[in-house]
């Protein structure tokens, strides 16, 4: 995944409470194989209302997504995580997360800010007043930022979580901070190993 240090966007408000992954992306999305092409199911039942959210104008194409208390609840499916980058999101911001997707977000690079209540609500005020407004959440300094308003709050990650973002590991990337250990390992182990039982092209050997 890619390194993350400054998100710098506009915010869309999901101004709702327990959003729960089969909201995020409906189950009839998991049919798919890809891992890409699942923002266009992103909140789908709820997009066929005209006046949903995503479907205001003034909001289109916002990397910032402010949502209610209890995001992200329900289901462990990465799915969920997709369908926001999918679409656009770099960062939610809410007052409390479901467990299991923080830690698929963590995983994916998808920047999990947690506020209080009322800071959401100062920020879904100031972004409702302003569309137009710029976000910046600074993943070293654990910040969000509206700069145009002097508003800035903290919030907290888990040192590794922090580390995962600004480093851009994913679970294969963690472990390949350690490959030249696990060559060393490999190299001197007395496991049983299948070496030796074939030849150059791939024929068994004789034994």
């Amino acid at each position: 995944m890619k390194a993350v240090h400054v998100i710098e966007g506009r915010a869309v408000p999901l101004e709702r409470s327990d959003v729960d992954t089969d909201q995020i992306i409906p189950s009839d999305w998991l049919k798919r194989v890809e891992r890409t092409g699942f923002g266009r199911g992103l909140f789908s039942e709820w997009r066929d209302d005209p006046s949903f959210v995503l479907n205001d104008a003034q909001f289109a194409g916002a990397s910032v997504l402010v949502a209610g208390p209890r995001f992200g609840t329900g289901s462990s499916r990465e799915h969920a995580v997709w369908a926001l980058m999918d679409y656009g999101f770099q960062a939610v911001v809410a007052p409390s997360f479901g467990d299991i997707f923080r830690n698929n977000s963590s995983k994916q690079g998808l920047v999990i800010a947690q506020l209080s209540v009322s800071d959401v609500e100062e920020l879904t005020s100031l972004i409702r007043e302003d569309p137009a407004r710029l976000v910046v959440i600074d993943v070293e300094k654990m910040d969000v930022e509206v700069p145009a308003t002097g508003w800035v709050r903290s919030f907290v990650l888990d040192p590794m979580t922090r580390e995962r973002l600004l480093n851009g590991w994913d679970d294969i990337g963690l472990t390949l901070r350690h490959e030249s250990d696990i060559t060393t390992f490999e190299s001197h182990s007395h496991a049983p190993s299948l070496r030796g039982l074939f030849d150059q092209s791939g024929h068994l050997l004789a034994r």
